[in-house]
C-alpha cells in the first residue's frame, strides 16, 4: 500500500489494488455501501419550500415522507455494515480492530442520539422533517424549546462522523490508518467522501430540526414573491449547515482524542442517562402545560 520515499514520506498508490487475501466481492462492498448509504440520508431533507414555473409547483425535498427521521436513522445504521465489512474483508487485523470500534462506537452514540430526539418529536408531535420546518416557520426554533436535547444530539453527530475527537476508528498512531488501512484509489475515496458527506447531512439535520431549516426569521411579512422566499429560504439553510461545518472543523484544531474507554464511558453512562433524563423533564414539563 505504501512505499518510502527517500525523503522520509510516503507515496500512496493511486491503482486499484485488492490485497491477495482479501475477499474480492466484499472488500469492493464495503466502500460502495458506505457511500451508498451517505447519500441516502438527504432524500427526506427540505432542502427549500416550492418553486413555481408558471402553474407547476416543483418540491425541493426529494420524499416528504411522515416518518423522514426514523427513515434516517434506518440508512444510516446500514452505514456500520460498510465499516465493517471493509475492515473484515481486508484480511488486516488492524482493519478490523479499527472495524470493531468504529461499529461500537456508532452502535453506541445512536442510542444517545436516538432518544435525544425523542424530546424533540414530543414537542412538535411529527416524524416529518417538513411538518418539524413548517412549525418553526410560523413559531420558535425548536433551539428555544429544547437547547439540552440540541447539545446532546451534536455530541453524538461528531462521533457518527467519526470526527475529532471521536475519530477513534481512524486512530493512526494506534492503528496504522484505520478500517480503509489496506484500500486505494477510488474505493479509499468513497470511504473519505462518505465520511464528508455525513458530515454535511448531520449539519444540515441539525439546521433542520433545531435551527428552522429553510425558514428564517420574517420571511413570511417581506412582501416578496414565493419564488424569492424560496430561494432565499435555500440559502438561509445553507448558510446554517456551513456554520455547523465549520464547528465541526473547528472542533478537530481544538481538542484532543478520547481513550477508547473513555468514549465507551461518555455513551453510555453519561450521554444516554442524560438523554433520558431531558425526555423525562420534556415529558413532565408537557403534562404540566396541558393542566
Amino acid at each position: 500500500m505504501l512505499q518510502p520515499l527517500a525523503d522520509g514520506g510516503k507515496l500512496f498508490f493511486k491503482e486499484e489494488i485488492i490485497p491477495i487475501n482479501a475477499n474480492r466481492a466484499l472488500f469492493v462492498l464495503g466502500p460502495s455501501l458506505a457511500m451508498l448509504t451517505a447519500c441516502m440520508t438527504g432524500a427526506v431533507i427540505p432542502w427549500g419550500d416550492v418553486l413555481y414555473f408558471g402553474d407547476l409547483p416543483v418540491s425541493l425535498q426529494i420524499a416528504d415522507i411522515n416518518v423522514g427521521i426514523l427513515y434516517i436513522f434506518g440508512v444510516v445504521s446500514l452505514g456500520v455494515y460498510g465499516i465493517m465489512i471493509g475492515g473484515w474483508a481486508s484480511n488486516n487485523k488492524f482493519s478490523l480492530l479499527a472495524a470493531v470500534r468504529g461499529a461500537s462506537q456508532i452502535i453506541s452514540y445512536e442510542l444517545a442520539m436516538g432518544m435525544s430526539l425523542i424530546a424533540l418529536l414530543m414537542v412538535t408531535g411529527s416524524l416529518s422533517l417538513k411538518d418539524i420546518v413548517e412549525q418553526q416557520r410560523h413559531g420558535l426554533w425548536n433551539i428555544c424549546y429544547q437547547p439540552f436535547g440540541f447539545l446532546l444530539f451534536l455530541i453524538c453527530a461528531f462521533a457518527e462522523c467519526n470526527r475529532a475527537p471521536f475519530d477513534l476508528p481512524e486512530a493512526e498512531n494506534e492503528l496504522n490508518g484505520g478500517y480503509h488501512l489496506e484500500y486505494s484509489s477510488m474505493k479509499l475515496g468513497f470511504y473519505l467522501f462518505a465520511e464528508y458527506i455525513n458530515m454535511f447531512v448531520s449539519s444540515a439535520l441539525m439546521a433542520t430540526l433545531y435551527f428552522g431549516g429553510y425558514a428564517f426569521p420574517f420571511m413570511d411579512s417581506l412582501g416578496w414573491s414565493p419564488n424569492l422566499i424560496t430561494i432565499a429560504g435555500i440559502a438561509a439553510l445553507f448558510i446554517k449547515t456551513i456554520g455547523f461545518i465549520f464547528f465541526f472543523m473547528w472542533v478537530r484544531w481544538t481538542l484532543p482524542r478520547f481513550r477508547y474507554d473513555q468514549l465507551m464511558k461518555l455513551g453510555w453512562k453519561v450521554l444516554i442517562p442524560l438523554a433520558l433524563l431531558n425526555m423525562l423533564i420534556t415529558a413532565a414539563f408537557i403534562l404540566w402545560t396541558q393542566h
